[in-house]
């Protein structure tokens, strides 16, 4: 009895389900003229805003770093153990991790040294610094600038009653203290740059987007140019630090050593025909200061050696897989997707309008 209760109630359902979604598509095909005007407007719309986004061009490299697991500095092995030192010892330790690498370029002091880079244009071909192109020859969309204006009005406004020192893109800025305008240039510079590392093999990604081609690919070479200095020069910080300390040592028994030399050698050219013991005691004695400053001498000039070779060894080699080159097609902004994004938001827009919204509003009209 239950179930053949159920079986009407089930194709009442479906019935009305039918009846429902034909009652849906009368009311927008009703409505088809509303949605292709507004489509039409959405299109126009559209067509504005794509041609308005100023056009962005990418520039991207990729670097290969050396293969890792270097084990000294070849025929000088055996020269370090006479001398006491493991050359390899370090070697292979990674002080800086190639994680850090997209910090490292999102650094204010990295950013900060892009500031003074040469830059030239291909509309004007004026050579500018990076810090006056950002600030002056940005291009932005036509409601930008609308938008913006009245916090340019407000900004021009509180300046008049400050006395404001401004600093000139040539000037090297504080790190420490930045003004408003650098660290809002400093942004737009780290917001245009991309750097990503691949754990498994290590290859280091680049990417930088301006508005001008040829800018793109000489500030993605020098930001490349850039972090591999920066890299070099961390890893070989105390590699020449401990040159420096060692070439001063070496000076140091370089003297001592030809000063003890000459001492021998005046004390044996002035007491030639004496043959006194006091005089072959002095001399021996003069003699083994001299054979000592030169043993001393001897072994801190294989450190040196062997520091200069400790230096060339940990300091970084990567190869260029893809260089910087100017693109030739602009990568952003995509007018097929901001085309569709329009017309779809207007199709949806107005399937609401005429499927739910419409209806309560007269519903909200009557009551």
């Amino acid at each position: 009895m239950n179930e053949i209760d159920k079986q009407p109630v089930s194709i009442q359902t479906e019935e009305e389900q039918e009846i429902d979604l034909l009652e849906l598509a009368q009311k927008v095909w009703a409505g088809r003229k509303l949605i292709i005007k507004v489509c039409s407007v959405a299109l126009v719309v559209g067509l504005v805003v794509a041609f308005s986004i100023p056009k962005e061009y990418t520039t991207a490299v990729t670097l290969a770093p050396e293969a890792g697991g270097k084990g000294g500095a070849g025929n000088l092995g055996a020269l370090a153990s006479m001398a006491g030192i493991n050359l390899s010892s370090g070697a292979g330790d990674e002080a800086l991790s190639p994680d850090l690498y997209p910090d490292i370029v999102k650094s204010t002091p990295f950013l900060l040294d892009l500031f003074p880079v040469k830059v030239t244009p291909m509309e004007n071909g004026k050579t500018v610094t990076l810090y006056e192109y950002m600030d002056k020859h940005q291009r932005a969309p036509w409601w930008g600038v609308i938008t913006s204006a009245p916090f340019k009005a407000i900004g021009w406004i509180s300046s008049l009653f400050k006395d404001e020192v401004k600093p000139s893109g040539d000037t090297k800025p504080d790190a420490f203290r930045l003004t408003k305008k650098q660290a809002d240039i400093a942004k737009g510079i780290s917001d245009r740059i991309i750097a990503s590392v691949d754990k498994k093999s290590g290859v280091i990604s680049l990417s930088v987007t301006m508005q001008d081609p040829l800018i793109s690919a000489a500030l993605t070479d020098t930001v490349m140019q850039n972090l591999q200095s920066y890299i070099t020069e961390y890893r070989t910080n105390k590699a020449k630090r401990d040159l420096a300390y060692t070439e001063k040592l070496y000076k140091e028994a370089q003297q001592d050593y030809y000063t003890a030399q000459q001492k021998y050698a005046n004390f044996a050219d002035s007491n030639l025909d004496i043959v006194l013991t006091g005089y072959r005691t002095r001399l021996e004695r003069l003699q083994n200061e001299a054979t000592l400053a030169y043993g001393l001498y001897n072994q801190i000039s294989q450190q040196l050696q062997l520091a200069k070779a400790k230096v060339q060894e940990v300091t970084p080699v990567y190869t260029v897989v893809q260089p910087a080159s100017v693109p030739l097609q602009p990568t952003s902004p995509n007018k097929i997707m901001i085309l569709f994004g329009f017309i779809f938001m207007a199709f949806v827009g107005c399937l609401g309008w005429i499927l739910f919204i419409k209806d309560l509003l007269s519903q909200f009209r009557r009551s």
